[in-house]
């Protein structure tokens, strides 16, 4: 029997805002003071632990181990694999300065003088720091492959934020390996495809459709991009897990730049 929750508006009417506000009804999580963030409230992140807890296990049952890459990124980074920048330029936060100060007026403002020489990135992705790190592990096949995963929060300045679908600060995890073929790439990443399929559909209950993604939707810089598609009950596919083949892009050019 199904339990109508008083003032919530009916799904059959507004989809998007029926949403909206089961996740605020349900306690899970609130609009904060920041722009298109959100806090998770603490029924919201227990559901979370818990997420986190079993795809942690599944990982390590692949081989992967966890490491941690910097949440700050050298916007030169970013100028070295085009479609890469091309992808996230829009949506890049930038930190230009390193200090503040007492404004005369009162209060606080920016210190004119504390201008870092080169910008920093708040990570929308961190390819381009983990593989200008991996450039430094890897100094023969014997050192390969290299399975890392990374939990961590990422920034991508969204226009039309959502919550839990879309913020602008969102908690996740973003697994980097290198392998001394293409054929052992494409498998690991279709391998961890199917890690997020069965997560999916044995411990969230929720079915899903593998596929690959068009040109146009694939991510910025890889040469395919696997992914699982839920379908939501207003009819839209909603992408829910993502595994990429990136080639030679990113090994390529943190190699160039450290020649």
């Amino acid at each position: 029997m199904a339990v109508e929750l008083k003032n919530l508006t009916k799904r059959s009417e507004n989809y998007s805002q029926w949403y909206n506000e089961l996740v605020v009804k349900a306690d899970l999580a609130e609009q904060s003071a920041v722009r298109g963030c959100m806090v998770i409230k603490p029924y919201g992140y227990a559901i979370w632990e818990k997420m986190q807890h079993e795809l942690d296990r599944m990982f390590k049952e692949t081989g992967h181990q966890n490491a941690y890459f910097p949440l700050l990124i050298p916007k030169s980074f970013f100028g070295r694999e085009a479609e890469h920048v091309k992808g996230f330029a829009k949506e890049c936060a930038v930190v230009t300065h390193y200090r503040l100060r007492e404004a005369e007026g009162g209060g606080i403002e920016v210190d004119p003088e504390a201008k870092l020489e080169e910008e920093l990135i708040v990570r929308p992705t961190s390819e381009t720091i983990i593989w200008n790190t991996y450039k430094n592990w890897i100094k023969s096949y014997r050192d390969l492959p290299i399975l890392c995963n990374q939990w961590a929060n990422v920034m991508r300045w969204e226009m039309r934020t959502r919550l839990f679908l879309r913020t602008a600060e969102f908690l996740w995890q973003e697994g980097h390996t290198a392998h001394a073929t293409e054929e052992e790439a494409v498998a690991e990443a279709q391998k961890m495809l199917n890690v997020y399929a069965d997560f999916a559909e044995n411990y969230m209950a929720v079915p899903v459709i593998k596929g690959v993604k068009s040109e146009t939707e694939r991510f910025a810089g890889a040469k395919d991009t696997y992914t699982i598609e839920a379908m939501m009950q207003d009819g839209k596919a909603l992408q829910s897990g993502t595994s990429h083949f990136l080639g030679q892009n990113f090994a390529k050019c943190a190699h160039h730049d450290a020649l």
